[in-house]
């Protein structure tokens, strides 16, 4: 059944950068970065793909993606800013964010400072919700945007590359699979399912 689902949710990030272009990824980063987890790991590396194709550029998925981000991150921001720890802790679940994920958050911003904001957003899993911390610390709202454009930008284009040069190189993989949608879709199926197994065990 998770599997399933899993491929459904996938076949929909697909089905909407394909009818949609940049304002699909857009609109797929910013759901991403309102702690909701829907894998970049699928969205970008299939933008990447379209770039191969000459369907999209690789500095304008890597935009896209960017402000999808800041987009999905403010709402989070100011859940976080009014609704405070309580709240996470209480609906977090749904969106699986676990207790010891807002531990982490929480005792990396406090070490780390606001710069945390920008080095996270170039990790998995994390990158979803650290935009909660900076609310609840009331992070100045400029460069929390800054950070969050700026580390999104890379993450977004690192991940679009490695679509692109998939692409770029599919004539060499076609003896292996037969669509390059399934090589994308399988990296990022394994990291989703490992991501909803992980908050499972955690609860």
């Amino acid at each position: 059944m998770l599997e399933k689902l899993i491929a459904a949710v996938a076949t929909w990030i697909i089905g909407v950068i394909s009818s949609m272009g940049y304002g699909g990824v857009v609109l797929l980063m910013a759901i991403e970065s309102a702690c909701i987890p829907l894998p970049s790991e699928i969205i970008m590396p299939f933008a990447g793909f379209l770039v191969s194709k000459g369907e999209m550029t690789l500095f304008g998925i890597a935009m896209a993606g960017a402000i999808g981000c800041v987009i999905g991150s403010i709402p989070a921001y100011y859940l976080g800013m009014f609704g405070g720890r309580p709240l996470a802790e209480k609906y977090g679940k749904y969106v699986l964010i676990s207790k010891k994920d807002l531990d982490m958050a929480d005792r990396w911003f406090a070490q780390h400072g606001e710069i945390i904001i920008f080095i996270a957003r170039l990790l998995p899993g994390v990158r979803t919700f650290i935009a909660f911390p900076a609310g609840v610390a009331r992070m100045n709202m400029t460069r929390f945007i800054v950070y969050t454009f700026f580390g999104s930008f890379i993450w977004c284009g690192v991940l679009g590359y490695i679509g692109m040069k998939a692409g770029e190189h599919w004539e060499d993989l076609e003896v292996y699979f037969h669509q390059l949608h399934y090589v994308i879709i399988a990296g990022g199926l394994a990291f989703l399912a490992w991501y909803v197994w992980h908050h499972f065990k955690q609860e």
